[in-house]
C-alpha cells in the first residue's frame, strides 16, 4: 500500500513575514523617489524634498527583502511539491502566478507609465502634465509592456520555480544525492554560531560568478538575465532545502536579536562609508553578503519566536499582501507628482505617499477584491466581507 506524504501544518510565522515582506514594497518604492541619491534603476525624484533618511530605509530594505522574500518562496515552493506532488504544484503556481504575473502586467503597464509621465512632468515644473502624459499612447502599440516593472520579481519567481521543479523530480530519482544535500544544510543550520558566515561565504562566491550588480538593476527585462537569476535562484533554492529541514525551524530564535542588531550594524557603518567602501568591490560584497543573511536569520528567528500563533489580522494581511504588491507601484509613483507642490519636507511628502498608498491598497482589497472573483483569481478563494470587517 503506498503510503500518503504527510501534510505540513500551516506555519503562522513564515505567512505573516511573507506578506511583511511583499507590504515593504511600498516604502521601498515610495522611498526611491525622496532620496538625495541619484541614479540606478529609478529616475522619478522630486527636486524640492529630498532627504538622507530616505536614502536609509531605501537601503536598509533593499538590503535583504528581494533575498528573504526568494527564501521564503523557495521553502513554501518546497511545501507544496513534497506535500502535493509535482502536478499540483504545476498547477497552482501556473494559476496562482503565471496568470497573475500575464494578466497583471497588461493591466497595470498603461497606468505605470502615465502615472510615471504624469509626475516627471509634475517634477519639472509643467502646468499640462496629465495631458502631456497621455500624448505616451498616441499608438495602441504604446499600450504594451516593454519592460516587468516590478512584476520582475514574479518573472523570475516563475524561472525559479519551474527550475526547482525539474531539480526535485531529478532528485527525487537520486534519494541518496538529495539526502546528502539535507544532511549538509542541517549541519549548517545547527552550527548557530557560524551559520551566518558559512551561508555569506556561499553567497560571496556566488557573487564571484555573476555580475554582482545585475540582480539590482538588470531583471527588469523580459529576456532575462542570467546573472540575476543565478542570484535569485540560489536564496530559492536554499528555501528548499530549508524545508527539508523544518525541523530546525525553531534553531532560528537563537541569537535572532543578536543577528538582527549586528545586521543593523554593519549595515549602518556600510551605509555611512557606502563611498569609500564601495571603492574596493571585496569588501563591498563581503559587508552585502553578511548583512543579508544576518537579516534573514534574525527577522525571521524574531517572527518565529513572536508570531508562530493564529492570527486573525495577520492573517487578513497575508491575503491582502498579493493584491497590494500588484496595485502599490503605480500609486507610488502617481501621488508624488500630485504633491509635487505641497511645501512639505520630504519625510512629510514620504509619509503622505506611504499612507495613502496603504490605505486605498486595503480598501479596495476589502470591498473589491477580497470577495469577489479577483480574490478567487489572486488567493485561490473568495471571503465574506461581512466576516472580513470583524478583525
Amino acid at each position: 500500500m503506498k503510503a500518503t506524504p504527510q501534510k505540513t501544518e500551516r506555519i503562522y510565522s513564515l505567512d505573516s513575514l511573507r506578506a511583511i515582506l511583499m507590504l515593504l514594497g511600498i516604502i521601498f518604492h515610495a522611498t526611491l523617489t525622496y532620496q538625495v541619491s541619484k541614479g540606478g534603476s529609478w529616475s522619478l525624484f522630486d527636486p524640492k524634498a529630498t532627504h538622507i533618511l530616505n536614502d536609509y530605509v531605501t537601503d536598509f530594505v533593499h538590503s535583504f527583502r528581494m533575498q528573504h522574500f526568494y527564501v521564503i518562496a523557495g521553502f513554501f515552493g518546497a511545501m507544496l511539491f513534497y506535500d502535493r506532488g509535482t502536478l499540483q504544484i504545476i498547477k497552482n503556481r501556473f494559476s496562482r502566478i503565471v496568470l497573475p504575473f500575464a494578466l497583471f502586467l497588461l493591466l497595470l503597464y498603461p497606468f505605470i507609465r502615465l502615472a510615471h509621465s504624469y509626475s516627471k512632468l509634475r517634477f519639472s515644473g509643467s502646468n499640462t502634465a496629465f495631458a502631456s502624459a497621455l500624448d505616451y499612447f498616441s499608438s495602441p502599440l504604446s499600450l504594451l509592456p516593454t519592460s516587468t516593472w516590478h512584476l520582475w520579481f514574479l518573472y523570475y519567481l516563475i524561472l525559479c520555480t519551474a527550475f526547482s521543479i525539474f531539480l526535485g523530480v531529478v532528485f527525487k530519482k537520486i534519494p541518496s544525492f538529495s539526502n546528502r544535500i539535507s544532511n549538509i544544510f542541517n549541519w549548517i543550520m545547527q552550527q548557530t554560531n557560524f551559520r551566518v558566515f558559512i551561508l555569506s561565504g556561499i553567497t560571496l562566491m556566488l557573487y564571484s560568478l555573476i555580475k554582482p550588480e545585475a540582480p539590482d538593476k538588470d531583471v527588469f527585462s523580459f529576456i532575462p538575465n542570467l546573472s540575476g537569476f543565478i542570484f535569485y535562484l540560489f536564496f530559492y533554492l536554499a528555501g528548499w532545502v530549508l524545508f527539508k529541514s523544518k525541523h530546525l525551524l525553531n534553531t532560528m530564535m537563537r541569537l535572532d536579536w543578536l543577528c538582527f542588531a549586528l545586521g543593523l550594524v554593519v549595515f549602518s557603518v556600510h551605509f555611512n562609508m557606502k563611498d569609500s567602501i564601495n571603492d574596493i568591490l571585496p569588501l563591498k560584497l563581503i559587508i552585502k553578503s553578511i548583512t543579508t543573511w544576518l537579516f534573514i536569520f534574525g527577522i525571521t528567528g524574531l517572527f518565529i519566536r513572536y508570531g508562530s500563533t493564529y492570527s486573525k489580522r495577520m492573517r487578513y494581511i497575508s491575503d491582502s499582501s498579493y493584491w497590494v504588491y500588484l496595485l502599490h507601484l503605480p500609486l507610488t509613483i502617481l501621488i508624488p507628482g500630485l504633491i509635487a507642490d505641497w511645501p512639505l519636507h520630504a519625510n512629510l511628502k514620504l509619509l503622505v505617499v506611504v499612507t495613502s498608498t496603504t490605505f486605498i491598497c486595503f480598501v479596495t482589497y476589502h470591498y473589491l477584491v477580497r470577495g469577489s472573483f479577483i480574490g478567487q483569481f489572486l488567493n485561490g478563494r473568495k471571503y465574506s466581507i461581512k466576516k472580513s470587517s470583524r478583525l
